[in-house]
């Protein structure tokens, strides 16, 4: 759960999802990543078995990244949590302003 927790896997996942793809196309598609955190995510997720590195032997030699068979099954539970979330952003938006509306009254 924490893997899935952190800020890039999600991005990285949802990247995956259409294909194999290279470093750069992958870096320039999740656009804000730096090299140095993309490759520990890359690492990370090969470790965990949500993603398969495949290395060609040309030069230069030619990296490709894509999802296991692991990794596709989050794609399902993904969505699912978007879909949570965009249906229930207002009521979360409604909640935060009580929340914070109420803070402000207890300061006083």
């Amino acid at each position: 759960m924490q893997r899935l927790g952190d800020k890039w896997t999600p991005l990285v996942l949802l990247a995956l999802a259409g294909g194999p793809q290279r470093f750069s196309a992958l870096r320039q598609r999740i656009g804000s990543v730096t090299p140095k955190v993309l490759t520990s995510t890359l690492r990370t997720l090969e470790r965990d078995g949500l993603l398969l590195r495949t290395v060609t032997a040309q030069v230069p030699v030619r990296v490709d990244y894509e999802l296991s068979d692991l990794g596709r099954s989050l794609l399902g539970p993904m969505e699912t949590i978007r879909l949570w979330s965009q249906e229930h952003v207002p009521s979360v938006l409604r909640a935060r302003e009580e929340f914070d509306r109420t803070r402000d009254d207890a300061a006083f």
